[in-house]
């Protein structure tokens, strides 16, 4: 089941999302599953604050120790639990690294939690504790699980673990991580031609330096009436009854499909940027906060981070460049052509003329150039320092 890295290959991870189609025991056991990773984080949490509050340090006992007390663990895949406490391990190493950006680990409860648990591959010469077939996915303790795949891992891939999701719509989906040996990308450096600016746009998700601008559905606000509708209708309904659960799990599959709608968009436009640029510029703003301060639910309707990140890595992967600008740069008041800054510019002005060049600007399409600007001129900068951003 392993493979041999030749020379001047590295590992990179790519992750294949399959739908599961469980049986009724298979599903009652995924269910113990979620149940006991959720136990045996609160269990950990709990006896971690206790030990520290007596002892001042910092100690997570291992899934072992509870299974005496608690003897339903073991009717579980042990990988399950042992990830439980590797994810709590890091979610303290994150708080410790950086409190702002990472909370404190809190308690899981049934009604707000995922359902998901994670286990690991693990290697006995040739066999695996995971694997896949034709037409199926096999675990520890739950066998062969029926599986539809949207494409097949390549020669030379290595199953590292899965990732068991049951949304809430009673869907189940695995995660199939993948190690996989590639070639290194060249780097590619980019030029003024090759680079272009992005400013994230209210009104039309993002504004290129060239004028070019996406559009794409507002998709919650186009199911705006049908979730109204639902709501109303669950407004009408006995709390607990069968028509009530039916209506819910009608709400919830609108917002599932939404969900997917976005996501599609987000790929296949992410996608077909880092394919044409070789470096993107835009800037690193706080969609959460900009929301808040606005009350804009169509700001985070839009998904711009999610489009972020799947930019990030799509350039990577090819020996591009995602060049983040400070969110507290300059940029709209900023003449793109001469430098000059017009304090006075309002919110609301979508045109303005410069001053001194006498430039006209539309305000988007000026932002855009000036993100491409000080991104170019900071990867430039780095890079003649000897380290690229």
């Amino acid at each position: 089941m392993g493979h041999r890295e030749t020379v001047g290959q590295a590992i990179q991870y790519n992750t294949i999302k399959v739908r599961l189609y469980p049986s009724v025991n298979q599903k009652e056991l995924f269910q113990k599953t979620f149940g006991c990773c959720r136990y045996i984080w609160n269990q950990m949490l709990s006896d971690h604050e206790r030990f520290y509050l007596e002892t001042d340090v910092h100690f997570i006992p291992t899934p072992a120790k509870y299974k005496k007390s608690a003897p339903f663990l073991s009717k579980v895949d042990n990988q399950a639990l042992i990830q439980e406490h590797n994810k709590l391990s890091q979610a303290f190493r994150n708080f410790f690294r950086n409190p702002g950006a990472f909370g404190y680990p809190r308690f899981k409860r049934k009604k707000d939690d995922r359902d998901t648990f994670t286990a690991c591959n693990q290697f006995f010469g040739r066999s695996a504790t995971i694997y896949i077939t034709q037409n199926a996915v096999r675990m520890t303790k739950v066998g062969l699980v029926r599986a539809v795949f949207p494409r097949r891992p390549r020669s030379g891939w290595r199953l590292t673990r899965i990732t068991v999701e049951r949304t809430r719509t009673d869907k189940y989906y695995g995660y199939l991580l993948y190690a996989c040996p590639v070639r290194p990308p060249q780097p590619v450096t980019p030029t003024e031609e090759t680079t272009v600016g992005l400013n994230y746009s209210v009104s039309r998700f993002y504004v290129a330096d060239d004028g070019t601008a996406a559009d794409p559905p507002r998709w919650l606000r186009q199911s705006q009436d049908k979730l109204c509708q639902i709501q109303r209708q669950l407004c009408r309904m006995q709390k607990g009854s069968k028509n009530y659960q039916e209506m819910v799990q009608k709400y919830r599959l609108l917002h599932e499909h939404i969900a997917n709608q976005r996501r599609d968009f987000l790929h296949k436009e992410s996608r077909r940027i880092a394919n044409e640029w070789d470096a993107v510029c835009v800037r690193s703003d706080s969609l959460t906060a900009l929301a808040a301060k606005t009350g804009g639910g169509c700001i985070l309707d839009t998904g711009f981070g999610m489009f972020r990140e799947m930019l990030r890595y799509k350039l990577e992967r090819q020996g591009k460049s995602l060049l983040l600008v400070d969110r507290f740069r300059p940029t709209t008041k900023v003449c793109s052509v001469c430098g000059y800054v017009n304090e006075d510019l309002p919110a609301e002005a979508l045109r303005w003329r410069c001053p001194v060049c006498g430039t006209e600007h539309r305000r988007e399409r000026n932002a855009a150039a000036n993100v491409k600007a000080i991104g170019l001129g900071r990867y430039r900068t780095e890079t003649a320092a000897g380290g690229i951003g």
